[in-house]
């Protein structure tokens, strides 16, 4: 039996590259969400009426979006710029939008709501031992305002009005779906463009804080598990979704040169301040050992992600572009 699964975010970074492998499933009827359908150019892979229009902040958009949908992915946020620019509306629309949501998934009988949250809503900077049990302390306007959208989807999934699933997605490296979709200020893509735009990768710091690195490939894997996972096997609903692949965001420029020589047969120079401290930053562990244990696995290669990355900004980005 057919799925009918709404994504909503399905044309943004993350949303639009689990949109893409999704949509390719024979098992599930996939609708994605747009703020504005008819101003955007479709992927080939999406049929026109398989976008729908949703505004967060808009009830009526809100209303009908669940009807006749048996798993909402929730996705449509504002990022962790627009969130610190205006707090207020993080809160508005990462938080009480997703509680329209939930009502609007409970009273259309949605039987599961899977929430992407962020892994920064256990502490900043993110560093040392993190598992689900770790307790939430956020501080950033982005990640406070996910911690309240997680508990609007728990709160749902405790009344029995639906199975909520909350992932912690950590940093995710790949290319979008779009030149459209603006996410470059991500670590990961920002040295990607400016290695292929500049020729060279500035960092803004050092590059000593560790971060942990999943491609996108992973996450679209990972959904796909999620919507397929029995009942049983969910328990709380909790999982951190990460790559188990940590690394100092210096190393990442590293990889990302390495790449450069070996798909394009040049090397562009690292240039950062130089550390003004002897202290060394603390390690960081993102366990995925809850999700692991319900029998997915990591497949992913950073190298590929990467590669594709680099691939894009060449297609997209002249060097004529100034780089900010």
């Amino acid at each position: 039996m057919t799925q009918s699964v709404l994504l909503t975010g399905g044309l943004g970074y993350v949303g639009g590259r689990v949109a893409e492998l999704l949509v390719g499933d024979a098992d599930l009827e996939v609708f994605v969400t747009s703020r504005d359908p008819p101003s955007q150019e479709l992927p080939v892979w999406l049929e026109k009426d398989h976008c729908l229009r949703l505004d967060l902040m808009n009830d009526a958009d809100i209303s009908s979006v669940c009807k006749d949908i048996d798993t909402v992915i929730h996705l449509a946020a504002l990022n962790e710029i627009e969130s610190l620019l205006d707090p207020g509306k993080a809160l508005l629309v990462n938080g009480l939008g997703t509680q329209k949501l939930v009502r609007s998934a409970e009273i259309s009988g949605v039987t599961r709501f899977i929430y992407f949250s962020t892994a920064h809503i256990y502490r900043s900077p993110l560093e040392g031992s993190i598992s689900e049990s770790s307790v939430p302390r956020p501080v950033h306007p982005y990640a406070i305002s996910h911690r309240t959208a997680e508990d609007f989807v728990l709160a749902a999934t405790r009344k029995e009005k639906f199975q909520g699933i909350v992932l912690r997605l950590s940093n995710s490296i790949g290319a979008p779906i779009s030149p459209r979709v603006d996410r470059w200020s991500l670590i990961g893509n920002d040295l990607c463009r400016q290695a292929m735009v500049t020729k060279e990768m500035r960092l803004k710091t050092p590059g000593v804080q560790e971060r942990d690195f999943v491609s996108l490939q992973d996450v679209g894997r990972a959904v796909s598990h999620m919507l397929r996972l029995p009942g049983d096997v969910v328990g709380d609903g909790i999982f951190n979704l990460g790559g188990e692949q940590t690394m100092s965001i210096i190393n990442l420029a590293k990889l990302i040169q390495e790449r450069c020589s070996t798909r394009f047969g040049f090397i562009p120079p690292i240039i950062r301040p130089e550390p003004t401290t002897t202290k060394d930053s603390v390690p960081l562990a993102y366990s995925i050992e809850k999700l692991k244990r319900t029998g997915f696995r990591l497949s992913g290669s950073l190298d590929h992600e990467i590669d594709n990355t680099l691939i894009f900004c060449k297609k997209y980005f002249s060097v004529a572009d100034r780089y900010e």
